[in-house]
């Protein structure tokens, strides 16, 4: 079938004019809705899809579809929605949304236009629900661009969501989902949109940065566990499991290696058995690296966010049905050593650490391998290693005694902005350092009036450096 300058069919050049001429009108209309109208429609597009009988619905087409995740920890993924609501029905994105009288401003809140946001296979649900409650509390048009793997799941979704405002008055068009993906498709939404939100895989995440539209975007993770004498062993290796086992470890935060001291290493070992590990030996070990990466060492899809008997599988072994996560003794750290790179998937490594400088120092190989900006993670109860990796540590969070595919995103028990979105900083690529949340969906008006002068003098600046004779008033000679 023939195609344009830009790959696109017919169909699809048919398909993105009208999208974006529906976006457009839809987001005339939603412009003008006061914070009540907009509270209340943010409500009726996270209940269309986060009551636990749809949401049921949409994560087993989800896994049926795409062939990745778990269905029983998948599920978990709809109170992440109830959270995205929480944040956002708590914060002011209508008219005046801050007030600072001792400097003179007054910040207001406008739209940022037509969202293009690219949604990953992990989370065909999830990711929609999230950007459209953000996406609507800002007062904005959202398309999306579902992955081909998992499109009808995303469709779907939208679906409901649109069905829930059409319910409330609101134009459905506010809510859009692009039914004819491909990536140049992905790649016409994002160059024409107003800001981007990206999702997804490196090279989709580099395609937004380069589309010439302001973009979000998030970094790769090689999520890491520095795990001290001080820890609670039971707790580590619980919140590892749940970490690690999270929708088969398909998250960028979920737990990929754990860095453990020494004297509880072999404890902590059998912990993570306990709760339900399968330690290869070092053929299994050896099978696991062949199946999980090529002779490229290039990860291989087929192993990404499967269950630990199919990993297994298909590395020529079998474990018992009752193991929830493949262990292996890490090799060395460096990108010859492929364990210690980010696998997405029921496969973790442990490496054993003495004294404190050298969990540092393989902390850092670790992001030198890849996962930098992303997050990282202690169990400890000890204050200055706690203190120690948050001065060291080159990524944008790190959670203290939490599973991290659990915890980075925001959690009910933490003080992380909830998101489907973590930005990497300019150690991943990003032009942020924070979870993706209601303000990135905002632009905001700075309004200010006169104050009393805030000037101090020169000595008070340049401290020590000061000197009044050079600053003395010399006569011109010509």
């Amino acid at each position: 079938m023939a195609t344009d300058k830009k790959g696109l069919t017919p169909e699809q050049q048919q398909e993105l004019d009208e999208v974006f001429a529906r976006a457009s009108k839809a987001l005339a209309i939603i412009e003008g809705y006061d914070q009540q109208r907009i509270d209340r429609l943010c409500q009726a597009v996270a209940w269309a899809v986060s009551n636990k009988k749809t949401f049921t619905r949409l994560v087993e087409m989800g896994i049926n579809e795409s062939g990745l995740g778990d269905a029983e920890s998948r599920m978990g993924k709809r109170m992440k929605i109830r959270g995205v609501l929480r944040d956002a029905l708590r914060q002011k994105s209508v008219g005046i949304i801050e007030e600072i009288p001792e400097k003179g401003i007054v910040k207001y809140a406008k739209p940022v236009g037509i969202i293009a946001c690219i949604v990953p296979t992990t989370n065909p649900d999830l990711t929609p629900a999230g950007n459209a409650i953000y996406g609507i509390k800002g007062r904005n048009a959202v398309v999306f661009s579902p992955h081909p793997r998992s499109k009808k799941t995303s469709f779907e979704t939208v679906r409901l969501m649109r069905e829930a405002l059409e319910k409330e008055g609101a134009p459905a068009d506010i809510l859009q989902c692009l039914t004819k993906v491909n990536i140049p498709m992905s790649q016409a939404l994002m160059a024409r949109g107003d800001l981007i939100i990206a999702t997804g895989g490196q090279p989709m995440v580099r395609a937004a940065y380069s589309s010439g539209t302001p973009a979000y975007g998030v970094g790769a993770g090689n999520s890491t566990m520095v795990i001290d004498e001080t820890a609670n062993i039971q707790e580590a290796a619980r919140n590892t499991r749940l970490s690690k086992t999270s929708d088969f470890g398909s998250g960028c935060s979920a737990d990929g290696n754990l860095i453990i001291e020494e004297s509880i290493f072999d404890k902590l070992l059998a912990q993570l058995q306990t709760e339900g590990g399968y330690l290869c030996n070092d053929q299994e070990k050896a099978a696991l690296r062949k199946a999980m990466w090529d002779d490229e060492n290039h990860r291989t899809s087929d192993t990404v966010a499967i269950a630990p008997q199919q990993l297994a599988e298909i590395a020529g072994f079998s474990i018992p049905a009752d193991r929830r996560f493949l262990i292996v003794h890490g090799d060395g750290i460096g990108k010859e050593h492929l364990y210690s790179s980010e696998k997405l998937t029921t496969l973790l490594a442990v490496y054993k650490y003495k004294g404190f400088d050298q969990a540092l120092e393989m902390m850092r190989a670790v992001y030198e391998v890849g996962g930098k900006g992303h997050s990282c993670g202690i169990y400890s109860f000890n204050q200055d290693h706690i203190h120690a990796l948050a001065l060291a540590a080159p990524v944008s969070r790190i959670m203290v005694r939490q599973p991290q595919s659990k915890a980075n995103a925001g959690a009910f028990n933490n003080g992380m902005p909830m998101t489907s979105s973590l930005g990497c900083g300019t150690w991943g690529g990003n032009i942020i350092s924070e979870n993706v949340h209601l303000k990135h969906y905002m632009n905001t008006t700075w309004v200010s009036v006169p104050i009393q002068e805030d000037k101090p003098s020169d000595a008070e600046l340049f401290g020590d450096f000061y000197d009044p004779e050079l600053e003395a008033e010399e006569t011109i000679t010509t």
